[in-house]
């Protein structure tokens, strides 16, 4: 992984650009523990063997199964590892997400994450989604008092639009947004430029749009012409899209990872890009 190829979350936690997201080393939907446990902790270890030093989960993932299975895993955790993970989304059953942003939940929800992940102080905690029957100062006041404890050191925030990151920021200080952001996907695109604009990192969740992303045509002789997969070309052009840009593809297998990370290395031509933009893309799907 190139060592040049890197960004700042917050002002201090500098990272490499293509990140690993560790919510598929759960079950089926996201749910309880996978049937070959030992999978994840040669996953997770093989990411970092690799150079990746940004892993985001979320206590919803299992839910709670994903944290212990990066604690079990990685703990001790390596010099410059960075955890990011996520509060306010509950799941009730295998298939259902729901949002749960009271303060009180989101203070045990912070706790359990401690515990879980054998930390002291969160690196990034990120709202997973903002709740729409609890004041959004109140969800977002929560965040800047669990930081101003020493719990969390940086606030993130999910799925928000331009308006309430604006207003977030007006009561603390935002150090990353995570949206659903893929070549295929561009809905947060003004999310993504606001960012960028504030210094503020963009970590794009379904940054493949979980494997549909081979449907794209338009990646197919990019890819042809550089010898690799269209998963790694869609990687490849998040990378160039934005210098604030933090993709965390996510994966089961050690050699799908192995080639996640592979596609930090690949360099798109101006036109290569071209072809991806919006105008290149009509009709191509």
């Amino acid at each position: 992984m190139d060592e040049n190829v890197k960004v700042t979350i917050g002002g201090a936690l500098r990272v490499h650009r293509l990140g690993f997201g560790a919510m598929r080393l759960c079950g089926r939907h996201v749910w309880g523990w996978p049937h070959e446990r030992e999978n994840a902790t040669r996953v997770l270890r093989r990411a970092v063997e690799l150079g990746v030093n940004f892993i985001d989960t979320a206590d919803a993932y299992g839910p709670h199964v994903n944290e212990e299975q990066i604690a079990e895993a990685l703990h001790p955790y390596p010099s410059g590892l960075v955890l990011a993970t996520k509060g306010g989304a509950t799941r009730p059953g295998p298939q259902e997400w729901r949002r749960d942003g009271r303060p009180a939940h989101l203070r045990e929800a912070c706790e359990g994450s401690l515990r879980r992940l054998r930390l002291e102080r969160i690196d990034l905690y990120q709202l997973h989604g903002v709740d729409p029957r609890v004041p959004f100062e109140e969800q977002i006041g929560t965040l800047r008092d669990l930081r101003d404890e020493g719990k969390i050191r940086f606030v993130g925030l999910s799925n928000v639009d331009v308006g309430q990151l604006q207003k977030a920021e007006r009561i603390v200080e935002i150090a990353s947004v995570q949206n659903n952001y893929n070549v295929g996907n561009r809905t947060s695109e003004p999310v993504l430029e606001y960012c960028e604009s504030r210094g503020i990192v963009f970590i794009p969740y379904f940054p493949l749009d979980a494997g549909d992303i081979e449907a794209l045509d338009v990646l197919r002789p990019v890819a042809e012409a550089h010898g690799v997969t269209v998963f790694q070309v869609a990687l490849a052009w998040l990378l160039h899209r934005s210098p604030a840009m933090l993709p965390i593809p996510g994966t089961s297998s050690v050699s799908h990872l192995e080639q996640n990370v592979a596609a930090s290395d690949i360099t798109l031509a101006s036109e290569e890009c071209a072809a991806l933009d919006p105008a290149g893309m009509a009709g191509t799907r």
